[in-house]
């Protein structure tokens, strides 16, 4: 067989659809053409069933990874980001840093306005943080009233400059509840992450850190 009979052939089948390869045209009777039409619309069927248990599943998988309370991600999605972060680094040697926030004067709002006063402290702290920071960046809820936010290509040295720069943004928009201004401060921890670095180790280190900035505040 030549190269140009195979060349043919290879177009005529490329042609083909697989209507063609299944039943042929003559045999397209009225009958055959009812049941592919039916077929036609029950592949259809199935294909919208299986894009509402995706669009479904994705709903799930949001919620599940969503603090209860606030519109960021709960400490177990946060952790996950972090060993993706991490990750990142190890393979692509992309650098990012962590930052741990403990909010000052919580336990103070809490007593003096309960905790709807404290939980609109919480929101509003979460606020600053999600309109202050870029979409690469991950927030999440660590617990009660600590937050870790990952950004995305930062050093130690820049995540210290937007720690101050949220600080600056929290002084000037303080949580409002009842006609009242309940201003917090808080204190935080800066880690940058490395390859050598497990997500929990990064957790402690940034941990640390901000707990030494609070006992330094505390001891002037």
């Amino acid at each position: 067989m030549t190269i140009e009979r195979i060349e043919g052939r290879r177009r005529s089948a490329a042609r083909r659809t697989p209507r063609d390869e299944v039943v042929p045209e003559a045999e397209l009777t009225p009958q055959v053409r009812t049941v592919l039409a039916s077929l036609t619309n029950e592949v259809e069927a199935l294909r919208r069933d299986l894009q509402s248990a995706r669009a479904r599943l994705e709903l799930a998988e949001h919620v599940a990874d969503q603090d209860q309370l606030l519109p960021v991600l709960n400490r177990r999605a946060f952790v996950r980001e972090l060993a993706r972060h991490i990750g990142l680094a190890a393979r692509y040697g992309t650098p990012a840093s962590l930052l741990y926030f403990d909010l000052d004067g919580f336990k103070r709002i809490n007593d003096a306005y309960g905790h709807a006063g404290g939980d609109a402290v919480l929101a509003n702290f979460a606020q600053i943080l999600c309109t202050n920071v870029r979409d690469t960046d991950v927030v999440g809820r660590l617990g009660g009233d600590e937050f870790g936010i990952i950004l995305a290509h930062a050093n130690e040295a820049q995540a210290h400059k937007k720690a101050n720069a949220l600080m600056d943004a929290l002084t000037v928009s303080p949580a409002e509840w009842n006609g009242k201004r309940l201003a917090v401060s808080f204190s935080f921890g800066a880690f940058e992450l490395s390859a050598s670095d497990n997500a929990e180790t990064a957790m402690i280190r940034a941990d640390d850190a901000m707990y030494a900035q609070k006992r330094g505040r505390a001891t002037q």
